[in-house]
């Protein structure tokens, strides 16, 4: 099945008002920047999004984009603010207009790791006796604490790779795999946004992180000119 969409417009048109998303992304590297764009123009509103960051790094780029036009309801992510500076992001969560829901780094991976692998949910020792154990179940292993964490899904996945084949396996470009693999197996719909595109067969299979089996659109992103940090 040839999965190559023409446009980025074309590839989330179906995202609608109250969608929970996942974007790829850490720091300045494998962020879906084009598909995100594309996510403001159509407007979509009330978006959950599930994401390492809630921007702020790249505030004309990354996820700052959706929070400055108030389409995100609520963010669940493991670093929502940055120490340097107040991010849009975080002058709406103080006037209380977007909801967060914090995650510890590792524990948020594994939530959608769960997702993905069809697995309810799983008992972690992170975050015992802080802010992160209110409301979850506690039990105690072997003499030592644990909270459930449960298993995170999307109805769309927004990610960025390097190279796709037109079947959807995908190869990645050094750092820029972070979130991006796991989120691709969590999601209804798995959209990617690739920096070039090749014919069925060209890829070495040894490269391929992603397989197409998980990946339902394709579309070729613009090239931006970012920082590295």
């Amino acid at each position: 099945m040839d999965k190559v969409l023409s446009s980025p417009e074309e590839a989330i048109a179906d995202i609608t008002d109250g969608s929970t998303i996942m974007f790829g992304g850490f720091g300045v590297s494998g962020i879906p920047f084009t598909l995100i764009r594309a996510l403001r123009q159509k407007g979509t509103r009330n978006i959950t999004a599930i994401i390492n960051s809630a921007g702020g790094r790249l505030a004309d780029l990354d996820l700052s984009v959706l929070v400055k036009n108030r389409q995100i309801k609520k963010v669940i992510a493991s670093y929502p603010v940055y120490p340097w500076t107040v991010s849009v992001f975080e002058q709406q969560y103080l006037k209380g207009e977007v909801e967060l829901e914090m995650t510890p780094q590792g524990t948020l991976v594994e939530r959608i790791r769960a997702g993905g692998a069809g697995i309810a949910g799983f008992y972690t020792p992170t975050g015992v006796g802080t802010v992160v154990e209110k409301g979850k179940e506690k039990r105690t292993f072997n003499g030592r604490e644990y909270l459930l964490e449960l298993a995170l899904r999307a109805d769309f996945a927004l990610i960025k790779a390097h190279r796709a084949d037109r079947r959807g396996n995908l190869t990645y470009h050094m750092a820029a795999r972070n979130f991006n693999p796991v989120m691709a197996t969590a999601a209804e719909i798995t959209i990617a946004e690739v920096d070039e595109i090749v014919e069925a067969g060209e890829l070495d299979p040894e490269t391929i992180i992603t397989p197409g089996i998980y990946v339902n659109r394709i579309v070729k992103g613009e090239r931006y000119e970012v920082r590295f940090e």
